[in-house]
């Protein structure tokens, strides 16, 4: 039995998957086309930040099936593309299995049932396909990108921070954060994951829409007063839904718009896809928001205009994306 697998193993995956393989542990890496067939042809290179190099040749595949063998799995694809592989994901479950979900935005066990969000659980597929009891939450800091297919560039960061849906630190908790500490990151095991992941939130949802919707880089968009001002107006309306939940802002939104303005030249990762031709995680990072906005009867006048514009630009890169032809797993 493989230890980890990987669901959609793009750049954060395929670089996840890279640092477990090379700390000794057995992965299988489910990702597909171009990506996928030069792994498979060449292994998987990683660019660290500082130029040093990794290289390593786990198992790759397209076949979901595969991740049925690993007692944990690490589920990487966008919030977008969960649905569709919800229930064939759920039908790989054995008892010890952990479903650690590594996404942006809101995630759909964020209320563990208490509450459901049509913009990330659509018809309540997932919540139906995949019990709680196997699921784990995921913060993600490190900075990842697909250089050329089977090529991924590690930008910075190297923190994944760990907790059940329930706060309790549990043994599987710690012996995931283990593995994780040992694969080179820092792996806190949180009490408090869903405060995290607001707090992430507040950024990302303010952030990744305006960059994508102006093809600006953090240090263009904070720059100029006027995008300056819109993103802070955004982050005060996300701030002010997450407080209708209970959870409290760790940092003033002007020290938040400073630290990202240091980041400089930066792409956000919407914008990238929006480059890319990629679907956009419109829903999880924003929708979601407006969402819960709506349901608590929190006005967020401002992010609703940037929701709009921002599914209708989705909208606009579908349209030039080219059509797939599918591919049968196997």
């Amino acid at each position: 039995m493989a230890d980890f697998a990987v669901v959609g193993a793009g750049a954060i995956g395929a670089y996840l998957g890279a640092r477990l393989a090379a700390a000794g542990f057995d992965v299988t890496l489910i990702a597909r086309g171009a990506h996928l067939e030069a792994m498979r042809a060449r292994g998987l290179r990683v660019i660290e930040a500082d130029g040093s190099t990794l290289a390593v040749a786990p198992a790759c595949t397209d076949d979901l099936a595969a991740a049925g063998t690993a007692e944990t799995i690490f589920v990487t694809v966008k919030a977008h593309g969960l649905p569709a592989i919800a229930p064939a994901l759920g039908a790989l479950l054995h008892e010890r299995t952990t479903l650690v979900f590594a996404q942006n935005g809101v995630p759909w066990w964020f209320f563990s049932g208490r509450r459901r969000l049509e913009t990330v659980d659509p018809g309540g597929v997932i919540a139906a396909s995949i019990p709680l009891r196997h699921v784990m939450g995921c913060v993600v800091y490190p900075a990842t990108s697909l250089v050329e297919p089977g090529v991924v560039r590690h930008l910075e960061g190297n923190r994944l921070s760990l907790g059940e849906p329930d706060g309790v630190r549990s043994d599987r908790a710690r012996a995931i954060a283990a593995a994780l500490t040992r694969a080179g990151f820092k792996a806190p095991v949180q009490t408090r994951l869903r405060q995290e992941i607001w707090l992430k939130l507040i950024g990302n949802a303010a952030l990744n829409p305006v960059s994508a919707l102006t093809r600006a880089t953090l240090g263009e968009l904070l720059a100029d007063p006027g995008t300056r001002e819109l993103v802070r107006t955004l982050m005060l309306e996300v701030e002010a839904v997450g407080r209708a939940t209970g959870i409290e802002p760790d940092l003033p939104v002007d020290r938040r718009l400073d630290g990202a303005a240091r980041v400089g030249e930066h792409r956000t990762s919407m914008l990238q896809d929006v480059e890319a031709g990629r679907p956009l995680e419109v829903e999880a990072l924003v929708g979601a928001v407006v969402e819960l906005a709506g349901q608590l009867r929190v006005p967020v006048p401002a992010l609703d205009v940037v929701y709009r514009l921002t599914r209708r630009l989705d909208a606009s890169v579908a349209r030039e994306r080219p059509l797939e032809v599918p591919r049968r797993a196997g």
